[in-house]
């Protein structure tokens, strides 16, 4: 099953790959003639995905921004700083300042420096986060499947490939 940050990856690199790209190269055909419906396709997915958090964000009292970096940190382990967020995320520094904040205020995340870098401080889920991640993580793998319900099983396959040579 393709994980929803695989998805956020793909979408995100996808756009910045247009943007960046000379679309005078003769090997950028492909992109010309989808480009449109590629990021459209990206845009509509996106606010598909906040429309399917609304309900669970509105419930446990957390705006987007806050159940998003709340659900990057969970799912993404080996990203533990509110840099990370920004850099990987793309969320503006000020939102994550402010939410995290927030989150650690709520008692969802907390603060730990480092100990190799006192300028570093690691974001870290607490026991009390564990509800709304699994609750999280549910709606994702929901997402998910509704995405790619009429998708068969060696079109997925396809995919995923696509995305794991996308990545390297």
């Amino acid at each position: 099953m393709i994980q929803l940050r695989f998805f956020i990856f793909l979408t995100s690199k996808f756009v910045r790959a247009i943007i960046a790209s000379n679309l005078n190269n003769p090997y950028m055909e492909f992109w010309r003639c989808g480009m449109n419906r590629g990021l459209e396709f990206v845009h509509k997915s996106m606010l598909a995905y906040s429309a399917a958090c609304r309900p669970l964000c509105q419930k446990l009292k957390l705006t987007q921004t806050a159940f998003d970096i709340l659900m990057f940190l969970a799912n993404n382990p080996e990203y533990t700083t509110a840099r990370d967020i920004v850099e990987v995320r793309k969320i503006k520094a000020n939102l994550v300042s402010i939410n995290v904040d927030k989150l650690v205020g709520e008692g969802y995340l907390r603060r730990e420096a480092d100990t190799d870098d006192r300028r570093k401080t690691h974001l870290l889920c607490t026991d009390k986060a564990g509800a709304v991640i699994e609750q999280g993580r549910t709606l994702q793998n929901r997402f998910m499947n509704s995405l790619l319900a009429h998708i068969d099983d060696a079109a997925r396959k396809q995919l995923a490939e696509s995305i794991h040579q996308m990545e390297q």
